[in-house]
């Protein structure tokens, strides 16, 4: 019986692959960078590809069972890739539990932030936790992220209003900006 679970995992390895391309793919769009704010730095695409993912994780909470195995497959998926990355920034093996703590932390207070603002429909405070989030040290110059934040609360609904067999076979696309 516990082999079958590992068998069902390994039977979503396509659909959790194209899924996590098709996430990955939406956070680099460059729009997001030239337009929306988002700095093209690593912090800055860490911040997107989190913005890309919790907009996934908020469609896929209320999914069958198929829809939430593949969800949790992707947040596998997701903190591989930042422990990789990190790995290639040439932090060593002891500083990378350490660091791979501080980014979870982050990741989860983000989706929590981000979240309440959303369920609410609270634009101006989804902008102001981006900002708090993507500028930590800002001062005046920083950019206002209310283009971010009204993207994040068009796309929230369009995601909300996809049906559960695009889930459940990894199809599920983002609305993008300019488009």
């Amino acid at each position: 019986m516990i082999f079958g679970l590992f068998k069902k995992k390994n039977n979503n390895r396509a659909i959790v692959d194209r899924q996590y391309e098709t996430l990955t793919a939406a956070a680099r769009t460059p729009a997001f960078y030239l337009d929306l704010g988002v700095p093209d730095t690593v912090m800055g695409r860490f911040e997107m590809l989190s913005i890309i993912m919790i907009l996934y994780f908020r469609r896929t909470k209320s999914s069958g069972v198929s829809g939430q195995e593949i969800a949790q497959e992707i947040v596998d998926a997701f903190f591989q890739d930042i422990d990789h990355s990190i790995r290639e920034l040439g932090i060593g093996d002891q500083g990378v539990p350490k660091r791979m703590k501080k980014f979870a932390g982050m990741f989860y207070g983000r989706l929590e932030s981000y979240a309440a603002a959303l369920d609410v429909s609270d634009a101006v405070a989804l902008a102001a936790a981006l900002r708090r989030n993507i500028y930590p040290q800002s001062d005046e110059t920083a950019p206002e992220l209310d283009g971010l934040a009204g993207w994040m609360m068009e796309a929230s609904p369009v995601l909300d209003a996809c049906a559960e067999d695009t889930i459940a076979t990894g199809s599920l696309t983002l609305p993008l900006p300019g488009r």
